[in-house]
């Protein structure tokens, strides 16, 4: 973990205003991530207030250690979304002149690369957070990129979740250089490690198990085809279950096609809660999440990993983007080159025959993922808090 980056800059203001589009009950890294730095900034012993999109109608919230205000945007990255970001934040500009305004993911960075240009809205520190892909589109088209460039000149701090991410942010700005640290991921607070029903998971079978959104950049389609190539023998011992809500493509259509063709049981279980997930992991066996490259999207880090990690399953995994840095190749988990069908394939058999082994790299990622924690990274980025002082009225 790197230092506080308070050597190269003044502490931030001790309120510290977290904005965000990705926040409960919408769930993902994101989410989690805006989640938690905001819980453990607060810990710190900053004045946390964080602002996010309205809850769907009829879906209670859920009680947080620091205010959340409630916006009245869908928290997508549309104009209208956008747009509606910037009027709120126009309205607060003059508490947010005493508080750090902190922007942990892409959907508020698209509204302040508006606002910038506005002179009306100087927070007393601005804080980003880049998880990967959305660095590879703010550098795909130069009015993007000189309008990033010009953010980052103004940013505090900066920082990014993964060693991946920063190399791609120094290509892309290195301008921004002297400003970024690494903060990555940890486990979710609320996380619990369950036990199966009685009975749950099928007599004499492993199973693998993949808990993302029903997306190609997450790779389910090649866990199905790895497996279906395997030798008849093993596939009639496994069961492929799926976690995971549609995604906007017709990428489900897809997979379900794929798994009637299969030649061994793929279960598609739908978006089960996050207090439900402990059962379903402590059935699993084996943890595959392949992500793959799509429409400039990249996996920055990945959660999900060292949540399987802390269920001491062994991961199957492309070596890709952050990936890496989220699973040790032979140490929690086995990694291969996206694209490889045959390597992939060859990882599942090894798994499969070689109970130890699983146990072994299960184990790993057990005491991996618990080494983690998110108040290092919020220590990291902000350090501690200036002295109190009142916003105002």
């Amino acid at each position: 973990m790197q230092p506080p980056a308070s050597s190269k800059t003044a502490p931030p203001a001790r309120h510290l205003v977290l904005v965000t589009h990705e926040f409960f009950p919408h769930r993902g890294g994101i989410a989690v991530y805006a989640a938690e730095m905001a819980r453990a900034a607060q810990e710190l012993g900053y004045a946390v207030e964080v602002w996010a999109p309205a809850l769907p109608e009829g879906v209670p919230d859920q009680p947080w250690p620091f205010p959340v205000r409630r916006l009245p945007l869908a928290g997508d990255h549309s104009l209208l979304s956008q747009w509606r970001m910037v009027r709120q934040l126009l309205a607060q500009r003059h508490r947010l002149r005493e508080a750090t305004l902190y922007i942990p993911e892409p959907g508020p960075l698209l509204a302040m690369l508006l606002l910038q240009y506005f002179d009306t809205l100087r927070p007393a520190q601005l804080i980003l957070t880049f998880h990967g892909s959305e660095i590879q589109r703010l550098a795909s088209r130069w009015p993007l990129r000189w309008s990033t460039t010009h953010l980052l000149h103004k940013a505090s701090r900066v920082s990014v979740v993964s060693t991946f991410a920063h190399d791609l942010l120094q290509q892309h700005f290195p301008l921004a250089a002297n400003k970024v640290v690494i903060t990555p991921g940890a486990l979710r607070t609320d996380l619990t490690l369950g036990a199966p029903a009685p009975g749950a998971k099928p007599a004499g079978k492993t199973i693998i198990l993949t808990v993302a959104r029903l997306n190609p950049r997450k790779g389910q389609l090649k866990v199905i085809a790895a497996l279906n190539a395997l030798p008849a023998a093993q596939r009639a011992s496994l069961e492929y279950w799926l976690v995971g809500a549609h995604s906007k493509e017709n990428y489900a259509a897809t997979l379900a096609t794929a798994a009637t063709a299969a030649g061994f049981p793929v279960k598609f279980l739908g978006d089960i809660p996050d207090d439900k997930l402990g059962a379903i992991y402590a059935q699993a066996d084996i943890f595959a999440m392949t992500c793959m490259p799509h429409k400039q999207s990249v996996e920055g880090f990945g959660l999900v990993y060292l949540e399987a990690g802390a269920h001491g399953l062994p991961v199957v995994a492309h070596a890709i983007g952050g990936v890496p840095e989220a699973v040790v190749h032979e140490e929690t988990g086995l990694l291969v080159a996206p694209g490889d069908q045959a390597a992939l394939t060859a990882a599942f058999t090894r798994l499969l025959g070689d109970p130890v082994l699983r146990r072994r790299l299960g184990e790993a990622g057990r005491v991996r993922a618990s080494r983690r924690t998110w108040r290092d990274s919020a220590q990291s980025l902000f350090g501690q808090p200036a002295p109190p002082r009142s916003l105002p009225p």
